[in-house]
């Protein structure tokens, strides 16, 4: 076992140097995912323009990714706990750098799209690993910080992801937004096969019948959505995957809760930090993926930028993730989660509320900077907040399964709000002209605010301060031990 000093009230002194390790690989694997999807976002344009893309294959560029990211979440959790939680995270690794060698090499949109895919994969295997690395490292007293710190960092994509990928995107060529994951990707498999120490859980088999009920579910619903103002609402195309992806998400809830060992435990639901988290990080993220997906191209189509020109003008949404996310842990700590994912959610609505009021063909530059300050603030806020009450809320013991559970969620929350809000842009503008994309983006914005508005609302319903969950202390080392024996919690040596 992990050994760690500590102080008289049991807190632990310091961080060892695996738990240094952990944390800096763990937050490096989220910054090269997260700052993929920003410098994507500025890509945007220029696939339109140099591969023809049109706007489903623009949809479809973002939501392959996020919805191949979504489904695998939790087989790779459950993967992760049968093989070896380092040795899969070291794979994800490997097959996200190379799909992203695979992505800059397309020739064309359907390439392209079947490559992110691809990495979306490899996302869905790095982000759960790197979480469950992070919590089985650190104990509950230092927990919330790693993740403060763990959130910081990946704010800091934020910052670096739309002056990056216009700078890369002018400069270089689109092709170079993905070739910037390969080197990182590579060099970082050594040190996570030699740095950290591996974990395992339970073995079992993989629920395959709920991972393609999930699929069926999650792809049907999105394609009727993409596919609706180009094929008609009420073609038989629309209508019949709209309905197959309803049924199959319908079933999807009736063989959960029948399996044996079901990927998504119904006994997760009784917490009310789990569901109503559950439901939060769906609307926030559908919010934010919606704003990602066309503040870019409203930048370049209406307001004339190049791309380096819009990712220098969308610093400020990176400006308070970076200084507030590695605080927010702390902050928690006095006021409580719920405090901040209601505030939180409630600023990122206001700012995309701002923006839809405001955005037209004459609207300077100056009158956007605070509604995406307010975004920025709302997003350093709210997502940090709404993890640590769903992570820090479930026994030990389960803390893998809710952690893989709560990303899926906010990977299907991205996928729908992108779907959505191309839906909304698509039926009321088009790119024909500045003054026809701002009435696409003005009602998109709209809605995008709507779905932060939800996850303000479901934010309500999470416990405070007095409503989380406490393990006994006389017992506390005695459920880590536990949770070592069942999920992995914590680790044993094996080098």
């Amino acid at each position: 076992m992990i050994h760690r000093q500590g102080t008289a009230d049991g807190r632990p002194a310091g961080t060892t140097r695996e738990q240094r390790w952990v944390l800096g690989l763990a937050s490096l694997a989220s910054f090269i995912v997260i700052l993929d999807a920003m410098v994507v976002a500025l890509a945007l344009t220029a696939l339109r323009r140099h591969l023809g893309a049109s706007l489903a294959d623009l949809e479809w560029t973002v939501n392959a990714y996020t919805l191949s990211f979504a489904v695998l979440l939790m087989p790779a959790a459950a993967l992760g706990s049968r093989l070896g939680r380092r040795r899969v995270f070291a794979a994800g690794l490997a097959v996200f750098a190379l799909s992203s060698a695979g992505c800059a090499l397309s020739p064309d949109a359907a390439v392209l799209i079947a490559a992110r895919a691809v990495q979306g994969a490899g996302a869905a295997t790095i982000m759960p690993m790197a979480l469950a690395l992070l919590n089985a490292a650190f104990p509950p007293a230092r927990r919330g910080w790693a993740i403060g710190i763990y959130g910081g960092v990946t704010a800091l994509a934020a910052v670096a992801g739309p002056v990056l990928g216009g700078a890369v995107t002018q400069g270089l060529g689109w092709q170079w937004i993905f070739w910037l994951n390969v080197p990182i990707g590579l060099a970082a498999i050594p040190l996570v096969l030699t740095r950290v120490t591996e974990t395992t859980g339970l073995g079992g088999p993989v629920d395959l019948p709920g991972l393609a009920l999930v699929t069926v579910a999650a792809l049907g619903l999105v394609w009727g959505l993409v596919r609706g103002n180009t094929a008609g609402w009420n073609s038989a195309e629309v209508t019949g995957t709209l309905t197959g992806g309803a049924a199959a998400a319908v079933a999807f809830a009736v063989w959960e809760r029948r399996a044996a060992r079901p990927m998504l435990p119904a006994r997760l639901f009784r917490s009310p930090a789990f569901s109503a988290g559950s439901v939060a990080i769906f609307a926030i993220n559908a919010s934010l993926t919606g704003v990602i997906f066309l503040m870019p191209q409203f930048l370049q189509v209406v307001a004339g930028q190049d791309p380096l020109g819009a990712g220098l003008r969308l610093l400020p949404w990176g400006i308070a993730p970076f200084l507030v996310g590695p605080r927010a842990g702390a902050l928690a700590d006095r006021i409580g989660e719920r405090a901040l994912v209601v505030t939180g959610a409630l600023l990122q609505a206001a700012g995309a509320a701002w923006i839809a009021a405001v955005a037209g063909p004459g609207t300077g530059y100056p009158a956007l900077i605070t509604p995406m300050i307010l975004v920025g603030a709302g997003l350093a806020l709210a997502i940090p907040a709404v993890t640590r009450s769903v992570t820090s809320t479930v026994p030990p013991a389960d803390i893998g399964t809710a952690s893989g559970a709560f990303s899926t969620m906010r990977q299907l929350g991205g996928a729908f709000g992108v779907a959505i809000v191309a839906a909304v842009f698509a039926a009321t503008g088009s790119y024909a002209s500045p003054g026809a994309f701002s009435r696409g983006f003005t009602a998109a914005f709209w809605v995008a605010a709507a779905f932060a508005v939800a996850g303000a609302t479901a934010g309500i319903l999470l416990p405070g301060l007095r409503g989380r969950y406490r393990p006994d202390p006389v017992s506390s080392a005695a459920s880590e031990r536990a949770a070592s024996s069942s999920s992995g919690a914590w680790p044993t040596r094996s080098r």
